[in-house]
């Protein structure tokens, strides 16, 4: 038999009083409840090996420029993407689990995996978001002759394989230094890491000096 209009009424009733106090909740708490993992998006993949040997052979092949000039604030960052949630922030929330942020958009819980290391934090602060191609190397592949627009756009692009939370201080080592000087100590995320930097060069017009190139073409030959 089906329920009457007024056992109908009552649950709409009833389901509309919970989500209320739902939503008092996280009010009170200054938390905003945006999903467990499942609803969380993942990172952009990056092209296939395959691809990306072919991409990596499309690149100009010069000698790395210099850094007069450079300076981070030309490349400004972190923007604001959407709300009250600039660049790292959104960041944050993809790349983690769980993660739970206030209504400033800041994480104040989750737990965060670092692929160049294999450690796990459950505090923000520990955690950097790794700019794949760093500004200072981008800048002396050709970001010096960009406007300051796309440079901006470079900075905070979360449509390709350019940003990614790790490990702060495994970020901090390593730098603006390119593939042939430094790799995730992790081995098996080389094959990775090298089809996310050749995107993002690809992507970009940036160039290659001789010995990236051929650290490059190295481990994506053996993925």
């Amino acid at each position: 038999m089906s329920p009457s209009r007024n056992t109908i009424t009552l649950r709409r009733r009833i389901y509309a009083r919970r989500i209320g106090m739902f939503a008092g909740l996280s009010a009170l708490t200054g938390t905003i409840l945006l999903g467990g993992p499942t609803a969380e998006a993942a990172p952009p993949t990056p092209p296939s090996a395959t691809t990306a040997r072919t991409y990596l052979g499309q690149l100009t092949v010069k000698a790395e420029g210099s850094s007069d000039g450079y300076s981070r604030d030309k490349f400004p960052h972190w923007i604001t993407q959407s709300g009250a949630c600039n660049t790292r922030e959104v960041v944050l929330k993809r790349d983690g689990t769980n993660v739970q942020q206030d209504s400033s958009c800041a994480a104040v819980s989750g737990s965060w995996f670092s692929p160049y290391d294999g450690a796990t934090w459950s505090n923000a602060s520990d955690v950097d978001i790794d700019h794949i191609v760093p500004l200072s190397e981008a800048w002396k592949s050709g970001a010096n002759s960009w406007t300051t627009s796309r440079r901006q756009d470079f900075a905070n692009d979360l449509t390709h394989s350019q940003l990614i939370a790790v490990t702060d201080n495994v970020n901090q080592a390593k730098g603006d230094q390119d593939p042939a000087e430094w790799l995730p100590s992790v081995t098996s995320y080389h094959c990775m890491y090298a089809r996310m930097w050749v995107s993002v060069k690809h992507t970009y017009g940036l160039s290659v000096d001789s010995a990236e190139k051929s650290a490059l073409s190295g481990i994506l030959n053996g993925c």
